[in-house]
């Protein structure tokens, strides 16, 4: 018999809940916690979920403007049902929802990149984890802003602000802070602002015990300038006297070398590689359209999208100028294509995953080194980042 797939309702969802336990080998909180704000969709075989998995419509940045997005979270397949392919079609049907609800992209977290990568999706960024000697932390630069304790009521106009600078970040929804205390209800939140000034900076962090003793995590770190993020990480390396470990989560510490080369010895920082997210562009045409784009820019590229083995399915015309963008389908006059790539690169192309044309190169995409320097021109202005994980 074959599996349907629907909407959950909540007798399913509760259904789904229990597998979802028994898939993962532990508990999985946010199926209840996010199921309220989520698209619940589950495979049936027999009156019985088998498979399941929520999405939520969050925008993400690229370019500095807000994309509608899904994000897809807690799927899975139940194990006597592995094997089949079961897991892509149900992506197939979780991400269909989302687009008819207007989504243009679909981001995920996953361990299984390899499989999703063959779905179409690519990662625009590598994502590490840091931990670090509190005690480090102190040599990180100077303590002259003022802290403050807890959300000051400016805090998420100054995340969404900063957020804007990267590409991938979330436009955080309400109902975000109310999962976030759900999930960390010991997270403190701080404010750092200059003397006189508005703040400029966000931490939020819990502390944990380990074994090995007590760590302080952090959630958040945003940080409007090198000041700033100087301040922040002195603050943290105030605790060296009672928690001997300082960890970032691999969402906690945007992408570059900030926290090395502020640190006295930057080999005291141990990195800790995790499967990244992966980003899918649902609909190529109107995700550039949406996207924004630098103003000082005026290009006219002919891209061809094709399959891994080559085989082209799509030409389209880039067009850009005065910090707009069109994808237009086909090119004038029958024009050759300038760059070939396929959707996951040209995924991880439009969130800025491409730092030069060598590593394009490198990663597959296929054109004259020049040509291939003008494409990513026009998406490096912001480095991907996501900074939330679900």
């Amino acid at each position: 018999m074959d599996a349907e797939f629907t909407e959950a309702d909540d007798g399913q969802w509760e259904q789904y809940g229990a597998l979802a336990r028994r898939a993962y080998g532990q508990p999985v909180p946010d199926v209840e916690r996010l199921g309220p704000y989520a698209d619940r969709r589950v495979a049936v075989r027999g009156g019985r979920v088998v498979a399941g998995g929520l999405g939520l419509l969050v925008p993400q940045h690229f370019g500095g403007r807000p994309v509608p997005a899904a994000s897809l979270g807690c799927g899975c397949v139940a194990p006597e049902e592995r094997g089949g392919r079961l897991a892509a079609r149900l992506v197939e049907e979780r991400v269909r929802a989302l687009q008819e609800q207007g989504a243009v992209l679909a981001t995920l977290w996953t361990a299984s990149s390899g499989y999703v990568r063959r779905l179409g999706w690519e990662a625009p960024a590598q994502v590490f984890s840091w931990a670090v000697p509190t005690a480090a932390l102190k040599q990180s630069g100077a303590d002259t802003m003022e802290v403050t304790h807890g959300d000051t009521g400016q805090l998420a106009r100054l995340r969404d602000r900063l957020a804007g600078q990267w590409n991938g970040t979330w436009q955080r929804p309400p109902w975000w802070g109310a999962w976030q205390r759900e999930q960390h209800p010991e997270l403190e939140t701080y404010a750092f602002a200059a003397p006189g000034r508005e703040p400029g900076g966000v931490l939020a962090v819990v502390t944990e015990r380990t074994p090995a003793g007590r760590q302080l995590v952090v959630h958040d770190f945003w940080a409007a300038d090198a000041p700033v993020a100087d301040a922040m990480l002195a603050f943290l390396g105030r605790h060296h006297g009672r928690i001997p470990t300082t960890r970032f989560e691999r969402t906690g510490l945007p992408p570059g070398p900030p926290l090395q080369h502020r640190l006295a010895n930057a080999g005291t920082a141990v990195a800790t590689s995790w499967h990244p997210w992966m980003l899918r562009v649902l609909d190529p045409v109107r995700a550039v359209a949406l996207r924004g784009w630098p103003e000082h820019l005026d290009e006219e590229i002919v891209l061809d999208l094709a399959e891994q083995g080559g085989t082209c399915t799509a030409r389209y015309t880039l067009t850009i100028g005065g910090g707009r963008a069109e994808l237009a389908p086909g090119s004038r006059g029958g024009r050759a294509a300038d760059i070939t790539l396929t959707p996951g690169r040209f995924a991880a192309w439009y969130a800025g995953g491409y730092r030069s044309p060598a590593a394009a190169a490198l990663a597959g995409l296929h054109g004259d080194l020049a040509l291939l320097a003008r494409l990513l021109a026009v998406t490096a202005e912001r480095e991907p980042w996501l900074a939330d994980y679900f």
